[in-house]
């Protein structure tokens, strides 16, 4: 019964767009990954397709959403957004591919006498949720409420789960932000806090602090932000060691960037070998360098863009120790319609390990 329900929405859905082509609109993004190494070619391909509709009439907008991969149909998704007199509403349906209902998210919003009041209600599993929002300013404060209503192990009534009321507003020379929280209990805690205190002399340096209250305690919290500002086209990634009452340590150097136009390209050289987590394409790799350049102007190739990239590890096999190369190639054929292609040459092994093709269509 419930996938006669899921399909029969899909099919009424089609027929209105169908009757109605002329308030279309949507996108199909299309990539398709090879792995030439793999013997088999069920274990060679590797898809991802997000297909977008959404139709339009008067104030309201009617969305679906559906996802497939390599393994097939993924999800699906259904929405609209629209006008109710001065009630603006938005509504998302989430379906499984095997006809189980998976979300249903339901908002209101609407200004009254300069207050800003929203609801929303969420329906998961066996789990509904109700949350009531306002927000308004008078003069310098701002202040919002928050009230959460829900049926996860609460013991009020309603079953009623808490209160958040927020209030921001300067104070001296400082800008706070407080946050009274309210359970079913009573009174839970209340929060203090301010960010970006400068330190004379270093002002690479500011300072957040966070007051908090609760029947029990009282704590203060001090944290760092450091900025280290880019010097012209050269970044360095820094860490700084510090503990929790505010005694700095150890200011490490990381890693290095360096970028900068040549003309029509952009040439980018990423270095790095800190601790922590890798900056930008080195991010969740082996490698600790990388350099790329790419297109930046449309003076070099009209619709064509494309960017190479050397991927170095620390002890490689070949010369340079350079380990792996990536191409990517994109045009635009149509003002809707963008071809694009990319590999992934490792030379450690020899081989192309990913070949990928996909399009993205939007109307």
């Amino acid at each position: 019964m419930r996938r006669s329900l899921a399909l029969g929405l899909i099919f009424l859905f089609t027929l209105g767009c169908i009757g109605f082509a002329q308030q279309l609109s949507g996108s199909w993004d299309l990539d398709i990954q090879i792995d030439p190494q793999q013997t088999s070619f069920s274990n060679s391909l590797g898809l991802d397709s997000i297909l977008k509709v959404n139709y339009t009439i008067g104030d309201w907008t009617f969305g679906t959403s559906t996802v497939l991969d390599e393994n097939g149909w993924v999800d699906q998704d259904f929405s609209t957004t629209g006008m109710l007199g001065p009630y603006t509403l938005t509504a998302a349906v989430d379906f499984n591919p095997d006809a189980t209902f998976g979300s249903l998210v339901a908002t209101t919003s609407v200004s009254f006498a300069g207050v800003l009041l929203g609801t929303r209600f969420t329906l998961e599993g066996d789990d509904t949720f109700f949350t009531f929002t306002a927000s308004g300013n008078a003069g310098d404060v701002d202040i919002d409420v928050t009230i959460d209503f829900g049926d996860n192990d609460a013991i009020c009534d309603f079953p009623f789960d808490g209160v958040a009321i927020g209030v921001d507003f300067p104070f001296c020379c400082a800008e706070v932000s407080s946050t009274l929280k309210i359970d079913c209990d009573g009174f839970d805690r209340i929060d203090f806090s301010t960010t970006a205190i400068a330190i004379p002399n270093l002002p690479w340096l500011s300072i957040g602090a966070k007051l908090a209250y609760t029947l029990q305690s009282k704590s203060l919290t001090l944290s760092p932000v450091f900025n280290f500002n880019t010097v012209t086209c050269i970044d360095f990634y820094i860490s700084v060691a510090s503990s929790d009452n505010l005694t700095i340590g150890d200011i490490s150097i990381d890693g290095i960037k360096l970028s900068c136009d040549v003309g029509v390209v952009t040439f980018t050289g990423t270095s790095y070998w800190g601790p922590n987590s890798k900056p930008g394409l080195l991010s969740g790799t082996d490698y600790w360098e990388v350099y790329t350049i790419q297109t930046n102007n449309d003076a070099c190739c009209g619709p064509l863009s494309f960017d190479v990239s050397v991927f170095f590890l620390e002890n490689g096999l070949r010369l340079f120790d350079i380990s792996m190369f990536e191409v990517n190639l994109e045009i635009a054929i149509a003002p809707q319609f963008v071809f694009s292609t990319g590999l992934e040459i490792d030379v450690e092994v020899n081989a192309t390990t990913v070949w990928t093709l996909g399009f993205e269509i939007d109307w």
